[in-house]
């Protein structure tokens, strides 16, 4: 039900789902808004037809996510992969499956195995990784068999905990310099120029978690 609300929301509002996985009390998505009230009008979607679902099915009243969803701009071509696999291998993470293709909530099985997902639109990165679907799978399942280091891990994390870019310095400079306003601890933000954010952020996505 929860991929039945996320599709149809990403569809009306203009985002497109690049990767995601269903935990059993928090959500992570990575994706790709088209406009500027995208992201937030797919998460307002997913509220209003989730939780009464939710609350109906399982007799339930009140809330159902513990706060408003976290989310952090990603720059593609240096994360986007990582920040797949790091969302496809979290229950692996949690040891709740030995690997990826044993839990069958995330787009993993699209990435790798092909099976098809009406939720997932394949990023230009992932469609890099062969000429052919087959090609593009055999090279993903090898992404995942390598582990993220925890380094990497500890920074995905903790940018989306606290809503900061996901990139490389030049990458946060220009966003820096688009917004006039820092976008990690330390720095100052920078001057406004006359560029519209739009240029500076074309090439990024964004990844999103909810929890309860």
């Amino acid at each position: 039900m929860y991929l039945h609300c996320l599709h149809a929301a990403a569809t009306v509002y203009a985002c497109a789902i690049h990767a995601y996985v269903l935990m059993t009390n928090h959500v992570h998505l990575l994706l790709t808004p088209h406009r500027a009230d995208s992201l937030a009008k797919v998460m307002q979607s997913l509220g209003r037809r989730y939780v009464p679902y939710i609350n109906t099915t399982y007799q339930r009243t009140g809330t159902l996510w513990e706060g408003r969803y976290r989310a952090s701009v990603v720059e593609a071509d240096t994360y986007l992969l990582a920040c797949s696999r790091y969302i496809e291998l979290n229950p692996v993470r949690a040891r709740m499956v030995p690997q990826p293709a044993a839990y069958p909530w995330s787009s993993y099985h699209w990435h790798a195995l092909g099976h098809p997902d009406l939720v997932v639109t394949d990023h230009a990165l992932y469609r890099r990784l062969g000429g052919t679907p087959e090609e593009r799978q055999q090279a993903y399942q090898a992404l995942c068999q390598g582990q993220l280091s925890a380094g990497l891990v500890q920074e995905i994390r903790t940018t989306l905990q606290q809503g900061r870019v996901l990139g490389t310095d030049r990458f946060k400079d220009a966003i820096e310099t688009a917004l006039a306003r820092r976008v990690r601890p330390g720095k100052a933000g920078r001057p406004r120029t006359s560029a519209h954010p739009k240029t500076h952020l074309a090439a990024s996505e964004a990844l999103c978690r909810g929890g309860t």
